[in-house]
C-alpha cells in the first residue's frame, strides 16, 4: 500500500460522493414526476411513449400491478434479446459476419442481461455482431438497470406510505429513470470515454501490419457509450471479452477512475432519494454513511490483501510483483 494509492481512492470516493448528493435529490424529483432542467427537451419523448404504449402515467399501481409489469417488460425483453442473438448472423450490422449463437449460450446471455448481472461467456468482439451489442445488449444495459432503480423507488414509496396499495406506476418509473437519468449520464460519460481514446464506430475491424511482416486483426466497434451505460447500470459484460482489462475498453487512468465513479454513483444517490421520498433526508444520509462503512473497509482489506502479495510465493521466493496476477489489471496501479 502507498500513499498514492490511498490518495487515488480518496479522490474517486470523494468524486462519487460529489456527485451523488445532487443526484439523488434529482432523482427523487423524477420519481415524482417533477419539473426538472431535462423537461424541455425530453417531456415530449416521454409523452409521446405513453401515448404510444397506452400507458397512463397518473394511474397508481398496488404491489402485484407493479410486479406484473415488471415481470412481463422483462419476460418480452428476453425473448426480443434472446431473437437478436439467435438471429444475428442473418440481421444487419454484422461486418464480421458472425454466425447466431447456440441456443444455450443465447438463453445464458439473454437471462444474464435482463436481470442485470451479465454473465458473460462469451467474447465479445468475436461472437456478437455490432446489432447484438447495440440493439441487445446495451439497449438492456439501459432497462434493466432502469428496471432495478424502479423497484428501489417502489420500495422507497412503500416505506414512506407504510402499505403497498400504491407504488407508483412502473412503466412511468421505467421511462422516466431511462430518459431524465440514464440516458443524460451516458450521452456526457460516453463522450469523455471517446476523448479518452475509446472506440466508437460502425466501421469493419482494422488489420495492421505487424513487425515481423505479418498482419493483425484489431477489433473495433461502438465500444464507448456501451461501456458508458454498462458502468452507470452496474452492469457487466463489456464490449471486448476482458472488458475494461482491453485497451480499448480501459485506455488509461483516468477512464479507469471514471468507470469507478460511474459504478458507484447511482448506488449513492439511491440512499438519498430514499431519505427525499420518505421525507427524513436524515435516514438517506445514515444509509449512506453505513454503505460507505462497507466500502471503505473492504477496500481497505482487499487493498492490503493486494499489497501484500500470496504468503505462500513469498515463502518459495517469488517475486511478489508476480504473484496473485491471474484477472488483474496493474496497469494503473494497484488502488485503481
Amino acid at each position: 500500500m502507498t500513499l498514492l494509492g490511498w490518495a487515488q481512492i480518496a479522490l474517486v470516493l470523494a468524486g462519487v460522493l460529489a456527485a451523488a448528493v445532487p443526484l439523488g435529490r434529482f432523482i427523487a424529483r423524477v420519481a415524482a414526476g417533477e419539473r426538472t432542467v431535462l423537461h424541455p427537451l425530453l417531456s415530449p419523448l416521454e409523452r409521446g411513449l405513453y401515448a404510444a404504449a397506452g400507458v397512463d402515467p397518473a394511474r397508481g399501481q398496488d404491489w402485484k400491478a407493479y410486479a406484473c409489469s415488471m415481470l412481463a417488460f422483462s419476460a418480452a425483453g428476453f425473448a426480443l434479446l434472446y431473437a437478436i442473438l439467435r438471429l444475428q448472423g442473418v440481421l444487419p450490422l454484422n461486418p464480421r459476419g458472425f454466425g447466431g449463437m447456440s441456443p444455450y449460450l443465447a438463453f445464458n446471455t439473454a437471462v444474464s442481461f435482463v436481470t442485470n448481472t451479465n454473465w458473460q461467456a462469451y467474447g465479445g468482439e468475436s461472437a456478437a455482431s455490432y446489432l447484438s451489442q447495440m440493439a441487445g445488449f446495451t439497449v438492456q444495459n439501459f432497462v434493466s438497470a432502469a428496471t432495478g432503480i424502479a423497484l428501489a423507488l417502489a420500495l422507497s414509496r412503500a416505506f414512506a406510505a407504510g402499505k403497498l396499495s400504491h407504488l407508483g406506476n412502473f412503466w412511468a418509473d421505467l421511462t422516466r429513470i431511462t430518459l431524465y437519468v440514464l440516458l443524460p449520464l451516458s450521452v456526457v460519460v460516453g463522450l469523455a470515454f471517446v476523448a479518452l481514446g475509446m472506440p466508437q464506430t460502425l466501421g469493419d475491424y482494422a488489420t495492421a501490419m505487424t513487425l515481423d511482416g505479418g498482419t493483425q486483426t484489431i477489433p473495433l466497434g461502438p465500444v464507448a457509450f456501451q461501456v458508458a451505460i454498462k458502468h452507470l447500470g452496474t452492469n457487466g459484460g463489456g464490449f471486448f471479452g476482458v472488458n475494461s482489462l482491453h485497451p480499448f475498453e480501459g485506455p488509461d487512468a483516468i477512464a479507469t477512475a471514471l468507470q469507478i465513479w460511474c459504478q458507484a454513483l447511482i448506488p449513492f444517490a439511491l440512499c438519498l432519494s430514499f431519505g427525499a421520498i420518505v421525507g427524513n433526508r436524515r435516514q438517506g444520509w445514515v444509509l449512506l454513511a453505513v454503505m460507505l462503512g462497507f466500502v471503505l473497509a473492504a477496500t481497505a482489506a482487499i487493498y492490503a490483501a493486494e499489497a501484500a502479495g500470496n504468503p505462500l510465493h513469498l515463502a518459495a521466493g517469488l517475486d511478489p510483483a508476480l504473484s496473485n496476477m491471474e484477472g488483474k489489471d496493474v496497469r494503473f496501479g494497484q488502488a485503481l
